[in-house]
């Protein structure tokens, strides 16, 4: 074919150097990576203010853990604290060495300055003669209302209505985030109990094992894994989202028995609200139901804990009209993934899945028809 073609005339075909570039993907939390990486340029302070309001978890004060609590850092608000208790120390101080002891002395009576060419009085003594106690008041009882101009008595009230405060409804707050607990997988990293780490790489970063990922405890470890699939914050959820993929590839058999200790993690992440931690759930959820045989089945029970958080988001759709939506290889529509997921379960739950499914979500339809 000449020298464009992928042959020479009597030669073998010759390799092509992009052909490996081109088949290699993107893991799902390398692309998580990416993505945190152009948020940061259009919302810096994005993470800062989570934590600052208590939506996302703090990290450590140190690589070894946090100081003790006679050693924390004071921030400004305590050194304003501290500032304003030391000059209000000072000003109580300056105060009582002022008064002296002929100032504070009461036996004299206290005298009153007087003009140039009188006697001074004291202050319970009236010019007119007389005390303080002596000098005639007047009783609140002189001051009375004119018959007919009260409002007593009357056949109803002629004083102007009170206007009463209304207030509005509070709102329920079903799509509002929850804040993110630290979740038991930063715990066990942070401790260096997981056999796993960052290998970075020229592309893209990579997990490496220490143990092969079949000879792992599939009840220890997979739940821990599944746990840290609701942090935001690398490598926590770097290395979370790549163990379960890498553990539900390799897990095979042993995944089965272990699928009623996924649901807590499950329910636990999905009621954070948060979209991207929905997100990431859902693409885990189908991993898990294709991993291995009878798992969507063992999934039907605990439908009641898993779906009604599906009930609420399923209409989250993003309506771009007749625009194209290019981040359509992304999957970020969490509406599209809920149908996804529930046509997955369906599929792969058995004979009960679909009357499950009904009572849970009632504007699912049927995919088997």
């Amino acid at each position: 074919f000449g020298s464009r073609g992928g042959t020479t005339s009597g030669g073998p075909p010759r390799p092509n150097p992009f052909s490996a570039m081109s088949v290699q993907q993107i893991s799902p939390a390398a692309m998580l990576q990416l993505e945190h990486q152009f948020d940061r340029h259009l919302q810096y302070s994005r993470k800062r203010m989570d934590k600052l309001t208590g939506m996302l978890p703090k990290g450590q004060e140190s690589p070894f853990g946090d100081f003790p609590a006679e050693y924390n850092r004071p921030n400004g608000l305590k050194l304003m604290q501290a500032e304003l208790g030391r000059s209000t120390a000072m000003r109580i101080s300056g105060t009582a060495a002022l008064a002296t002891p002929r100032r504070s002395a009461t036996t004299g009576p206290s005298f009153r300055e007087a003009a140039p060419g009188q006697r001074q009085l004291p202050l319970d003594v009236h010019i007119g003669g007389g005390s303080a106690e002596s000098s005639p008041q007047v009783s609140p009882r002189i001051q009375h209302l004119n018959r007919g101009t009260g409002t007593g008595g009357a056949a109803f009230s002629r004083s102007l209505r009170k206007e009463h405060p209304t207030t509005e409804p509070p709102r329920a707050g079903a799509f509002h985030r929850r804040p993110i607990k630290p979740s038991e997988f930063r715990r066990f990293y942070d401790r260096g109990d997981l056999p796993v780490q960052v290998l970075h790489s020229a592309t893209q970063n990579r997990i490496s094992w220490k143990v092969e990922p079949e000879k792992l405890d599939f009840h220890h470890y997979l739940p821990i894994f599944f746990d840290g699939l609701r942090e935001k914050e690398d490598p926590y959820r770097f290395l979370a989202i790549e163990g379960v993929h890498n553990l539900l590839t390799t897990g095979g058999s042993k995944i089965l028995p272990v699928v009623p200790q996924l649901i807590i993690p499950i329910k636990t992440a999905l009621n954070t609200r948060d979209a991207e931690v929905m997100r990431t759930m859902l693409k885990v959820l189908q991993a898990l139901v294709l991993s291995a045989e009878m798992v969507g089945e063992a999934l039907v029970p605990y439908y009641r804990q898993i779906l009604p958080v599906f009930n609420i988001f399923k209409s989250s759709t993003q309506s771009t009209g007749d625009q194209m939506d290019y981040s359509q290889r992304k999957r970020k529509d969490l509406g599209t993934l809920i149908d996804e997921t529930l046509e997955l379960f369906e599929t792969h739950g058995g004979e009960d899945a679909f009357i499950n499914i009904k009572y849970m979500v009632p504007t699912y339809e049927s995919c088997m028809v």
